[in-house]
């Protein structure tokens, strides 16, 4: 007679193997279990122990790790139990299993790790279950893990928005810049988004923060000025040049419809020729750049200004971002275009989020990542009609590095 068990495979407290059913034409196997009477009841709810038995129950089909390749189900014998602490009747604690679900506990963390890597809908095939099950499984853990917002150690931020559909429906991003780490997301744009994130920190964090890095959106520039007026603001680089390269556009445009019919054969299709950076044009791209640069005078200057543009972010001296700023304003004001001088307006009204760029050469660039791993989050289907779940997962996409790089 063969002394192997399966026993150890279930090394449940408080409850012992009675009896083990296989079915082979489902590739199932159900693992009877029933309380250990050595041992005192415990009551689910406090883990007081209790006195009084109030009734026996059974709880059948609880899905357990599969064992080789046959599923396993429990079907256990539990008890009802008087609970004086409580003062009511509870069911009995059991070690491997919470009351009311219909997974243990060991499943469900291996779920968790699944969800780390694989869709909720294949999870939830893997092991057939609900997707909402899986989700709910997943987003337990999550809460555990990242529901608390971890301020400790900010120094330097970065605040931008992802969209989450078409529209308007956005959700908040803050960084910390230094780790990596995305601290917070909230629903929305607003100031009261932002008012959200700051109110759980105390004056202390607050005052610890020395730059936040953003785009020029007035509702993210009022909140960090009326919670950390210290902080310096730096307006980013890849969104000022974006706001350039509109402007560029429209010029193109107008110039287009106001040219000959030869020239306009020229500016057909010259939109990213223009945006585009020198060195990443292709062979056929350059000489219909030059070709085009050399008969529209007004195209050639924002060409250039494009390129200058750049420049104010390269130094790291506030007077020399200034000069070269001043210097540019007063090269594009040669372009007569409503749209430009628009542009110089909005520069000259936010310039000094662009010079603070000189003391703390930060950007939202590292959003950016962010928010192109954060579509691929969405692309595969997490699910997410819940705000709060999609934060979750953002979250432990990005918990950040540790760095000593502090300016």
């Amino acid at each position: 007679m063969s002394n192997l068990s399966i026993a150890g495979y279930f090394p449940f407290m408080r409850v012992k193997i009675t009896q083990q059913t296989i079915h082979n034409e489902a590739d199932s196997a159900i693992i009877h279990l029933k309380q250990d009477l050595r041992y005192r009841p415990l009551c689910h709810n406090c883990q007081s122990p209790a006195l009084t038995v109030h009734a026996q129950g059974q709880r059948r089909f609880i899905q357990d790790l599969n064992l080789a390749d046959k599923a396993i189900w429990l079907d256990v014998e539990y008890r009802k139990v008087w609970c004086e602490p409580c003062n009511g009747v509870r069911v009995e604690h059991l070690s491997f299993c919470d009351a009311g679900k219909r997974v243990t506990h060991r499943l469900a963390r291996y779920i968790y790790d699944l969800c780390k890597v694989l869709t909720i809908k294949e999870v939830a095939k893997r092991f057939d279950l609900h997707p909402e099950t899986v989700k709910e499984i997943d987003k337990s853990f999550l809460a555990q893990e990242f529901s608390q917002t971890d301020y400790s150690g900010l120094k330097i931020l970065a605040i931008d928005e992802i969209a989450l559909k078409k529209g308007h429906n956005y959700m908040t991003v803050v960084l910390d810049y230094l780790t990596g780490r995305v601290v917070w997301m909230g629903e929305d744009r607003s100031k009261e988004t932002l008012d959200e994130f700051f109110a759980g920190m105390t004056d202390e964090q607050k005052a610890s923060i020395q730059a936040v890095a953003m785009d020029m959106w007035e509702a993210y520039i009022n909140r960090v000025k009326h919670h950390c007026p210290q902080a310096k603001i730096v307006f980013d680089f890849f969104h000022v040049v974006q706001g350039f390269s509109r402007v560029i556009d429209k010029i193109r445009r107008d110039e287009y419809l106001s040219a000959s019919r030869e020239d306009q054969e020229v500016l057909k299709g010259s939109r990213y020729l223009l945006l585009k950076n020198q060195e990443n044009l292709t062979d056929k791209q350059l000489p219909h750049l030059q070709k085009l640069l050399a008969m529209n005078e007004t195209l050639n200057t924002v060409y250039l200004l494009k390129d200058q543009l750049k420049m104010i972010y390269y130094y790291e001296d506030q007077d020399l971002a200034r000069q070269t700023l001043d210097d540019w304003c007063t090269m594009a004001e040669s372009v007569k275009h409503p749209s430009m001088q628009a542009f110089i307006n909005k520069l000259r009204f936010f310039e000094y989020g662009i010079l603070n760029h000189a003391d703390y050469p930060i950007g939202t660039s590292d959003l950016e990542g962010v928010n192109n791993k954060i579509k691929l989050i969405k692309r595969r289907a997490y699910g997410y009609h819940d705000s709060d779940y999609f934060a979750l997962k953002v979250k432990q996409a990005f918990p950040g590095k540790k760095t000593t790089n502090f300016f």
